[in-house]
């Protein structure tokens, strides 16, 4: 994958939009809640599910992301390692697990 492809994915999500954080950063959020950040050096992390922490860790693919680790994000060194359609697919998932701790009304206005 690389960032263009990251990018688009994330925006292709239902209610997804960009702020530029943290210097460089690309942050992904969800009715104001992240759920991936794309670094300007190829980096990337996003929300996992609790398995899918434990089995990306522990395998070495990922690593726990800094300061974010203990919400069950991956960090990942290199964004263009990673499988287009595998990647895609997690960040649906990233996207769904934060959305779904979103209020119904604001799923209801970003329309989900």
């Amino acid at each position: 994958m690389n960032p263009r492809t990251f990018d688009a994915a994330c925006r292709a999500l239902t209610g997804a939009t960009m702020d530029v954080q943290w210097g460089a950063n690309h942050v992904y959020k969800v009715g104001g809640r992240m759920f991936a950040v794309a670094g300007p050096s190829g980096t990337c992390a996003f929300k996992v599910s609790d398995i899918a922490f434990e089995a990306l860790t522990q395998s070495g693919r990922a690593r726990p992301a800094p300061y974010l680790a203990r919400a069950k994000w991956v960090f990942f060194e290199d964004i263009a390692a990673l499988d287009d359609a595998e990647a895609a697919d997690w960040l649906r998932s990233a996207h769904g697990l934060v959305a779904a701790k979103l209020t119904r009304a604001q799923r209801r206005e970003i329309g989900l």
